[in-house]
């Protein structure tokens, strides 16, 4: 059965234009919105500031710049400061707007103080340096604007695919703004009237905000965020080496520099414009300029710089302008390109203002605007992301609207004090030396400041994805990184306050997986004032490394008459740690009327420390204990031979024991084989296993062998029998694991090389939980990064092989019950191939980060259409994407993200090349992977074959037969009949002793039809 052909609509239409330039269908129309908006706002602000410049070089000159920026300063502060205090009295919509109205209407007053009657006046005058203000003010605003609105409306991994699309709108204004120029100069009458348009097209802006803040009401609140200043005070007071704190320093340092550098340069390119170029030729070189820097944004924007941000990672986009910066810089200084243009001089004639620093400098603000609007532009809003959401607007508000204005100020005031400075430096020399220098200094400052650009994006990066990860995990405790001092401290607080027994037991289990050596320094001056309970599991945890220096306050326990239950506890504490142990005053304790839990103990010792005569007595009272007809004795007498060095004359009680009605008594001895190595009785610890009541006992024992159990184990997980279950196999997994030898790992590693499936997730869950990380250096020891990396493709070539069978075996090609059962199990089967990823992951990466991602991306089942789901997989994938450097890395957050199963697929064409089968030909090729597909797949393949009349392979289908799960073979057997009666016929009288009730039970049926 072939493929049917697809029938091209307007759809894929709109689907393949959107895969050009990087967006998903659902991101379209929020994408098409901002991007209008944000082009109109850029269009109007570009022919605004081409106006304001050429009018104010005119008036003023370079040498005015830096006043323009401390002032600057001061304005676009306080602006930040209005935007923040709006956020909290304002619904976010209506802040937008105000602001996106605001950035446009003070254009027509400005118009009209230009068109007072003396021009040369100075209200002119005044008015010209407001507007020039105005524009930077602007500026800052409509950043503001867009990168808030459009962290509103996409989450972290939309905004790296669409905002770059957003951001390549200030570039199509470079493109519109540049070339129609000079036509609306010559529409309008002068440059003064330009001011008019752009006020309109502005407005016109601000209409489209609105219409938007409308289309997605619930990406923008409706009411104040004024819980954001206590978030803001929680923030302040962090320790500064706080994992948030850590990341804000540098991200703060980021704008900073950018903001610092981009003026440097500005203040450099305007200076030799102003020097090389007649006053009305600014705005016309300024706005062809801008057009040329313009068309290779657009290029670069639309095609090219998201999927490098992808590619790279957001940190890696961000260090190319500082580093291209610093090395255009030192060409600059270094006198190459006069050398270069001397040489040209020789071949074509130059213009005179064609000079190695005037091309530098043009080279320098191409590569400034160039970068800074595509890569920088489509990453800024990434920055902020893995900042908490509620306080995530006001960090970008002051960062963007205080800090950054701020910096404007400071930079200028450095650049008039260079100024001043060199001047006073060089009195004698004339103003074209000083500028020389000028040039020089403000150069150097540009490479230095660069580098220090770079090494922030570093920084940043370091912290970026512990940030993700904490901000989804709301913080998880790592014992490698508890205070020891500080813990025991809040341990002792929290036992001896009142609290309930469940927390003080939590706080004692903790305490003593953290650092079980010196349990005793911390619980052994509290137990007299603990709860019984508590007094048990206190001196539990104490007897697992006992020490003489805590026996006075055990025997002050003591003292105290503690019931049964502590008192043997106590006392085994106090006897393990004497070392001249006096037997006389043990005795006392065999006396029948003494209670069995200290009748046992005190027995047990005296087998392993007394003389023949008190081992004889000893024997006698726990021979009578373990023929008791009282469980209580049985057992505590039971306990009590895992203590003893030699059963002696009591070996010959364990096959009774092993048979006792009682439950406990028969968890008890299996303790005791292992304690006192029965070989003979190994078996009954495998047996054990096999048994819900037994299990955990057993494997217990089993463990306690260490090596000696290797041999059982493995013996047990290589047999194949019918009769063996998944989860016994998973115990002598478990067991392994917690052997913890070499020797237990390295039977893990051999296994986990050859196996498949669930298996293979037990082996791994196994191996990742060993304590300290032994069991994924045993693995990297084993198999090095490049097996694991194996592993992970060899789970993606199986991955391919469901999505190959999903797109052909569709319900529009079969629709049967069989062929829906078959589809839901191959989707089950994505989810367990997956999980086996991720816990490959483990090995090579932080099992925080991991497992954070593994999370989120889970929520997307739990909740597929809602909002916060599609957040939490966005964040989930971002922490992968900044956390894996796998080869295959792009093909699995493809496969991972919200995709249709052919777009997978296709992600999947490089490992798996996909090729179109019938369905027939899709199950037989299926059937040939079965050793990599799940149980119930292989089923439902056998049960879809037979009600589709399909033919299946002999040898493999005799295969399937014997394999160990009975529902397959069940399914083999119903195929076999329809397909070949005289081949089933032949096979039932073999089949009807199956181990299997279910498979035998239909075999007998089947028999009896025939």
């Amino acid at each position: 059965m072939k493929l049917l052909p697809r029938t091209r609509s307007q759809g894929d239409w709109v689907r393949k234009i959107l895969n050009w330039v990087n967006l998903r269908p659902e991101e379209g129309e929020r994408t098409l919105m901002m991007f209008v908006f944000y082009t109109a706002t850029s269009v109007g602000l570009l022919w605004f500031e081409y106006s304001a410049t050429a009018l104010f070089l005119d008036k003023y000159g370079a040498k005015g710049l830096p006043l323009i920026y401390i002032a600057s300063a001061l304005i676009c502060s306080g602006l930040g400061v209005l935007y923040s205090w709006l956020q909290s009295w304002m619904p976010l919509r209506r802040v937008l707007i105000a602001i996106a109205l605001l950035t446009g209407v003070p254009l027509l007053i400005f118009r009209l103080g230009l068109g007072v009657s003396y021009f040369d006046g100075l209200i002119a005058l005044g008015t010209i340096f407001l507007l020039r203000l105005w524009m930077d003010a602007v500026e800052v605003l409509n950043d503001l604007n867009s990168q808030v609105a459009a962290n509103q409306l996409f989450n972290i991994r939309e905004i790296k695919r669409t905002y770059p699309i957003i951001s390549s709108g200030l570039l199509v204004a470079d493109v519109i703004s540049g070339f129609s120029l000079p036509f609306l100069l010559l529409a309008v009458g002068n440059i003064q009237n330009v001011l008019v348009v752009a006020s309109l097209v502005m407005l016109f802006a601000a209409g489209t905000l609105f219409y938007l803040t409308q289309r997605y009401p619930q990406a923008f609140p409706n009411s104040p965020l004024l819980d954001w200043e206590e978030d803001e005070r929680e923030f302040r007071v962090r320790s500064t080496t706080g994992l948030l704190q850590r990341y804000i320093i540098p991200l703060f340092t980021f704008f900073i520099l950018g903001e610092a550098l981009y003026l440097l340069v500005e203040f450099q390119y305007m200076g030799q414009l102003e020097e090389n170029l007649d006053a009305s030729d600014i705005a016309g070189f300024l706005g062809l300029f801008s057009g040329i820097v313009g068309l290779f944004e657009l290029t670069s924007q639309w095609f090219i710089s998201s999927r490098a941000i992808e590619r790279m990672g957001v940190f890696v986009a961000a260090m190319m302008l500082p580093a291209s910066l610093a090395i255009f810089g030192l060409i600059t200084l270094s006198g190459l390109l006069d050398f270069i243009i001397q040489i040209c001089g020789n071949f074509i004639e130059v213009p005179k203002i064609v000079t190695g620093l005037f091309v530098g400098l043009i080279f320098l603000r191409f590569i400034d605007e160039l970068l800074r609007y595509t890569l920088i532009a489509g990453i800024e809003p990434s920055l902020f992301q893995p900042i908490p959401e509620k306080i995530r607007n006001s960090v970008q508000t002051k960062v963007q609207g205080i800090a950054e204005p701020t910096t404007t100020g400071i930079t200028g005031i450095a650049m008039l004090a260079s100024i001043w400075l060199l001047h006073w430096a060089l009195p004698n020399e004339s103003e074209a030396t000083i500028a020389i220098w000028q040039s020089g200094v403000f150069i150097a400052a540009i490479v230095i400041l660069s580098l220090i650009w770079l090494f922030s994006a570093w920084l940043m990066r370091s912290s970026y994805v512990s940030l993700l990860v904490q901000s989804a995990e709301q913080g998880r405790l790592g014992f490698a990184d508890v205070d020891l001092r500080a813990f025991k401290r809040a341990v002792v607080e929290a036992l001896e306050k009142p609290g309930t027994e469940m927390d003080k037991r939590s706080c004692i289990q903790l305490l003593s997986q953290i650092d079980p050596k010196n349990v005793s320094q911390v619980l052994a001056p509290l137990l007299s004032n603990l709860s019984v309970t508590l007094q048990c599991q206190s001196l539990q945890a104490m007897l697992e490394n006992p020490n003489p220096a805590y026996l006075d306050d055990v025997q002050l326990l003591i003292q105290r008459n503690p019931p049964s239950e502590v008192l043997s506890l106590a006392l085994r504490y106090v006897w393990l740690t004497q070392p001249e142990l006096d037997i006389s005053t043990i005795k006392p304790y065999l006396n029948p009327t003494v209670d069995p839990t200290i009748r046992a103990i005190a027995g047990s010792l005296i087998l392993r420390r007394g003389t023949s005569s008190e081992k004889a007595e000893a024997t006698n009272t726990l021979r009578r204990m373990l023929t008791s007809k009282r469980e209580k004795e049985r057992v505590m007498s039971t306990r009590a031979l895992a203590d003893a060095e030699y059963l002696q004359a009591l070996r010959l009680y364990v096959p009774n024991l092993l048979k006792d009605d009682s439950l406990r008594v028969r968890c008890a001895l299996l303790d005791v084989i292992a304690a006192t190595q029965l070989e003979e009785y190994y078996p009954s610890l495998i047996k054990g296993l096999y048994y819900k009541s037994t299990r955990e006992a057993a494997r217990n024992a089993l463990v306690r062998l260490k090596n000696d159990a290797i041999p059982l184990l493995v013996e047990l997980t290589n047999e194949n029998s019918h009769s063996k279950s998944d989860l016994v196999k998973l115990q002598a997994w478990m067991s392994l694991g917690e052997i913890q030898t070499s020797e237990s790992l390295n039977q893990l590693v051999q296994q986990l090389m050859i196996s498949w499936g669930t298996t293979r997730r037990d082996i791994l869950r196994v191996l990742l939980k060993v304590p300290h990380d032994v069991g994924i250096e045993a693995v990297l020891d084993k198999l090095g990064r490049s097996g694991i990396e194996k592993l992970i493709e060899q789970e993606l070539l199986i991955l391919g092989e469901i999505y190959a069978a999903l797109v052909d075996i569709t319900p529009e090609k079969i629709a049967v019950q069989e062929a829906d059962l078959l589809r839901r199990a191959m989707e089950e089967q994505q989810i367990d191939i997956l999980e086996r990823c991720f816990l490959l992951m483990k090995f090579l990466y932080p099992a925080s980060a991991i497992q954070a991602a593994t999370y989120n991306l889970g929520s997307e089942s739990r909740s597929r259409y809602s909002p916060t789901s599609q957040s939490h997989v966005a964040l989930g994938l971002e922490i992968l994407d900044n956390t894996i450097d796998l080869p295959t890395k792009q093909v699995f957050l493809g496969i991972l993200d919200r995709r249709s199963t052919t777009e997978k697929l296709a992600c999947l064409a490089d490992l798996v090349p996909y090729q179109p089968m019938s369905i027939g030909n899709r199950l037989r090729q299926l059937i040939e992977v079965r050793d990599f597909l799940s149980d119930w797949t292989l089923a439902c393949c056998f049960h879809l074959a037979r009600v589709a009349h399909i033919s299946l392979k002999s040898e493999a289908t005799l295969i399937c037969l014997r394999h160990p799960t009975g529902f397959v073979r069940e399914a083999v057997l119903v195929y076999l009949r329809a397909a070949s009666p005289r081949t089933c016929a032949e096979l039932l009288p073999i089949m009807k002793q199956d181990a299997n009730r279910l498979v035998a039970a239909v075999a007998n049926q089947m028999m009896s039809e025939f």
